[in-house]
């Protein structure tokens, strides 16, 4: 049976390929509004849509399901589904020397969002985390070559291309780590960043593409990352970047997802619960716990007590991240825009794989990515 349940603000994992007794009940408690799928979750794709549609089955309204599906080094579901470039490969493009460099880039960064949103969408996955809008200043190993570029402009125009062909694919995007996780060579996954610069120089540099984006973004991600001029707590914890400035300032109507609060960037805020509240009270919509079933638990037993309920906003916010295929019901094989982006992207992956690095594997064990 079908329950009817207003969305909540936690959003969780499930453990395998399918759904255990256990998934079930916790993906039914009333503070659940969102799933998040790992590598774990998928072995084929046939299992994958007979596990997307297991979730949306379970409540009304159903749970949106998302991924972490960048492409590159951060691409959950492998074999069977299209090998996309590290996104640093477009940035490239887009600085040779040839006369149609920036126009073939952005062509490229199109036919990956499309790519990614058709595939995703045609599976019943309802959105990404992408596109990293972090910058590439060379020192950070997590980021790395997700980042397209250490310039704002051209991280603004290629992720800009590729929300367009998410869009027109029928996926919603989120943008992250706001204001910007590429400066400091700290990874929040192990330990709490410290970014100490002003808020003028980040305002200036990194905090641009979120700027210029910020009426296309569809949701955003803050960092676990310390600005110690600016508060003391992490972006995702912290009113001012959330209220103030994302939403004041930059006039951001999307959804706030805090990063996963199982990370070590996270553990200032205190405990499961304390870190969750922090995180709301800010201005989250959502807040992520990842790959432990016990403390999600204890999280929305946590919470319950303290008497959050489902807030009327958050199911408002979240409905522009349901996923809206192009073609409903169409094979991916007979799609010819589909076809065409496809043949756009496996040569691009072909041309950037002779010159890939050997950067940090993310690792599911220790959050999102």
């Amino acid at each position: 049976m079908t329950l009817k349940i207003p969305l909540g603000l936690v959003m969780a994992d499930v453990v395998g390929f399918e759904l255990t007794p256990d998934d079930i009940k916790r993906l039914q408690h009333p503070l659940i509004g969102a799933v998040i799928l790992f590598a774990r979750n998928y072995q084929s794709p046939d299992q994958l849509k007979q596990l997307t549609a297991s979730i949306h089955g379970l409540r009304e309204p159903s749970l949106p399901i998302a991924v972490d599906h960048e492409g590159g080094r951060v691409q959950r579901f492998r074999e069977g589904f299209t090998t996309i470039p590290p996104m640093r490969t477009l940035g490239e493009r887009w600085q040779q020397s040839t006369a149609d460099a920036k126009s073939d880039a952005k062509r490229v960064a199109e036919a990956c969002g499309y790519v990614i949103g058709a595939e995703l969408t045609a599976h019943g996955v309802d959105f990404t985390f992408a596109p990293v809008l972090d910058l590439d200043w060379g020192e950070s190993g997590v980021i790395g070559d997700r980042s397209f570029h250490r310039s704002p402009a051209i991280v603004t125009a290629l992720a800009r291309e590729l929300m367009n062909g998410m869009r027109d694919a029928g996926m919603a995007n989120c943008g992250k780590h706001y204001p910007g996780h590429g400066y400091v060579r700290a990874d929040s996954h192990h330990e709490i960043p410290h970014d100490a610069r002003s808020l003028a120089d980040i305002s200036a540099d990194d905090m641009m593409p979120f700027s210029e984006l910020a009426n296309e973004l569809d949701s955003v991600m803050p960092a676990h990352v310390i600005y110690d001029q600016i508060d003391s707590q992490p972006a995702g914890f912290s009113a001012f970047w959330l209220q103030q400035k994302l939403r004041g300032e930059l006039a951001f109507k999307g959804v706030i997802f805090s990063d996963d609060l199982t990370m070590e960037g996270a553990s200032v805020a205190g405990g499961m619960v304390a870190r969750a509240e922090i995180a709301l009270a800010a201005g989250c919509d959502m807040v992520l716990l990842c790959n432990d079933p016990v403390r999600c638990d204890e999280l929305l037993n946590g919470l319950w007590a303290a008497g959050h309920r489902a807030r009327p906003e958050t199911s408002q916010h979240l409905a522009r991240m349901r996923a809206r295929p192009n073609l409903p019901g169409v094979a991916l094989a007979d799609d010819g825009r589909y076809i065409a982006a496809r043949s756009i992207v496996l040569a691009a992956a072909a041309a950037g794989s002779a010159g890939a690095g050997t950067e940090r594997v993310a690792k599911e064990s220790s959050g999102i990515d």
